[in-house]
Formats: C-alpha cells, structure tokens, sequence
C-alpha cells in the first residue's frame, strides 16, 4: 500500500465549455487507473467524505482527480437558488469534459479511468460512462441517486457498484430500481448501520474499502 499521507497533490484547472474547473490531482507511482470523483448535492472538492474516500484508494495505488463542477460564482448562485446542483446533465457534460482532458494529459492520458460518483453526482457520472464510455473501466456510487441517470442506465457498458446505506431506505429503493436497469456486471452493496451520509463509526471506511476493492477487480478489464 501506497502511503497517501506523504502523496503530492497538484492543482489543476480544467476548460469546460466557457469555464474552467478547480481541481486536486494525485498520482501514486505504479497507478494505472485515475478515478474522478463526481461530487453532488452542493458538495465540491473539499468534501471530507470524499477526500477521505480519495486518500484510501491513494492507499491502493489509483490516482485521483477532485474536482469542483461548479465554479466559484457558481457556487454562491447556487448556495441562493439550489437548482445547478440539480442539473444533471450540464453535470454530465462536465464530467465528459473532465474524462476528456484526463485523456489528454500527459500525466494522465495512459490511465484507465474510473468514475466515483456521490448524491447526486452519481447520476452524472453514470450519464457521463453512457455517452462517453471510452475508458471508462468502473463506476462505484457512494449513497448516490443513480435513478436520476434514467434512460442512460441501460446504456451504461462499465460495471457499475451501488454502495448504500443500511438506514437509507428511500435511496435504496431508487438504487434497487437503477440496479434493474444496469448490466449484469453491476452490483448492490448495503453497509450495515449507516445512514446517507456514512457518518456511523466505521461505515465510510467500510464504503471506501467496497470501492477500493471494486475498481482493483476490475482495473484488468
């Protein structure tokens, strides 16, 4: 295991349509998949879920790539109005611009990608693995809303991991209705004891863990 206390991160920007994206990169030696993280529900870069989710698969030698898919004067528009967080498919074309410029990178472009999205960026991110699939070798949804990627999910060719909480009953019911939709290849996954945040002591390890473990099962494919 990589020691990911001691990884270098990299400030990145990345041009999508007229804005451009702050993002956190980071690249263990030896990595071959570089897993994106799609951030949902007003949640950016500085998620301690995620970052914490981020630096355990660093541990596991996969790069990462946090990004914030709203600009900053974005941000504060939606901190008022709360309706781009909701906007899925301009968050799609975002996460397609995203796939786009890691594939063109020096640093990057030899990497498989995986996508790990939550909340709402689950369903973006499954969006994004529909219309854009080259590349693209797992999807893993930590308490996400991939019912909100609708008639894509079918679309969806990369094998997909739904992790949800025990005491999340509504968001297990819409994973359960997107599960039927995906490929065979994809899978449920209940954490006991937690609710939609992973709060509970132990369950965002435990959620980390499931991720980690997915995309090393399937880096090879």
């Amino acid at each position: 295991m990589t020691d990911s206390a001691l990884l270098k991160t990299t400030a990145v920007r990345i041009p999508s349509g007229r804005v451009f994206l702050n993002a956190d990169l980071a690249i263990p030696a030896e990595a071959k998949v570089v897993v994106a993280f799609a951030h949902g529900s007003g949640s950016g870069r500085h998620s301690p879920r995620n970052r914490y989710v981020a630096q355990t698969l660093n541990g596991y030698k996969f790069a990462t790539l946090l990004a914030d898919l709203l600009t900053e004067e974005e941000e504060i528009i939606d901190m008022r109005t709360r309706h781009l967080r909701f906007d899925i498919p301009m968050l799609a074309d975002r996460l397609i611009d995203i796939a786009a410029w890691l594939q063109r990178e020096p640093q990057t472009k030899h990497l498989k990608i995986g996508w790990f999205g939550a909340s709402t960026g689950a369903g973006a991110a499954l969006i994004a693995a529909a219309r854009s699939p080259e590349n693209i070798m797992a999807v893993v949804s930590r308490g996400g809303r991939p019912d909100l990627a609708g008639d894509d999910l079918s679309k969806v060719i990369a094998p997909v991991l739904l992790i949800v909480g025990e005491n999340d009953p509504q968001v297990i019911d819409l994973n359960e209705w997107a599960l039927s939709r995906l490929n065979a290849q994809s899978k449920l996954e209940i954490v006991p004891g937690a609710t939609h945040l992973f709060e509970e002591p132990g369950t965002l390890e435990s959620a980390a863990l499931l991720a980690a473990t997915w995309f090393q099962d399937h880096a090879g494919s």
